[in-house]
């Protein structure tokens, strides 16, 4: 094995019906995300859009922010695929620090990409915002760290800070107002930062 298989929790076990009304849902929002953006997605647009009754929506998602936590979930799943068997560098086969820069770059992407519906995945009633913390980065950036000579560091601690460096402040830095619809080079600068932050702290 190149990497840990990074745990989702326990499966559950669900109806054929319910797995087919869930993909439709989540395949359905995403449409209406595309053509009317975030704004106009609701439960009661949703289940119109989708042909499906209120009560099915509501079960599912239990609020407005719970399909946006839905969407959300489905993107890191295949982000998640795509580090544990992509291609390299992002996928197993490059060396550490090669695969270190390119989950970095890979995760601002992502996070860029889905900045809208994080925002919306938020849940008040939750002690931790939607984003906060991912399932995968401080596992895959510790199992990374672990194969660089970086002599005495407590690779933990590190593996903590860097993940703290990616989702958490970059979170917040999501609503500033250049990050907005057409900024220019908006990616590229936060990939390139997180490649000089790297780097120097890989090459002490």
């Amino acid at each position: 094995m190149d990497q840990p298989v990074v745990s989702w929790g326990a499966p559950h076990t669900e109806r054929a019906d319910a797995a087919r009304n869930r993909l439709h849902l989540v395949a359905t929002a995403r449409e209406m995300i595309a053509e009317l953006g975030v704004d106009r997605l609701t439960m009661d647009a949703l289940a119109e859009r989708s042909g499906l009754g209120k009560g099915t929506v509501f079960r599912r998602f239990g609020t407005r922010a719970g399909i946006f936590q839905a969407l959300l979930d489905d993107g890191e799943r295949a982000f998640q695929e795509r580090v544990l068997a992509g291609p390299p560098p992002l996928g197993p086969g490059a060396a550490p620090l090669e695969r270190l820069i390119a989950y970095g770059r890979a995760r601002v992407g992502f996070m860029l990409e889905y900045r809208e519906v994080a925002r919306a995945a938020l849940d008040g009633r939750q002690p931790i915002p939607a984003g906060a913390q991912t399932p995968l980065s401080q596992t895959h950036i510790r199992m990374l760290l672990g194969r660089l000579d970086l002599g005495s560091v407590n690779l933990d601690i590190l593996s903590i800070q860097l993940t703290a460096a990616l989702d958490g402040p970059l979170l917040l830095y999501l609503s500033a107002a250049d990050l907005e619809p057409g900024a220019a080079g908006t990616e590229q600068r936060l990939a390139q930062s997180w490649q000089d932050l790297v780097q120097r702290v890989c090459h002490p």
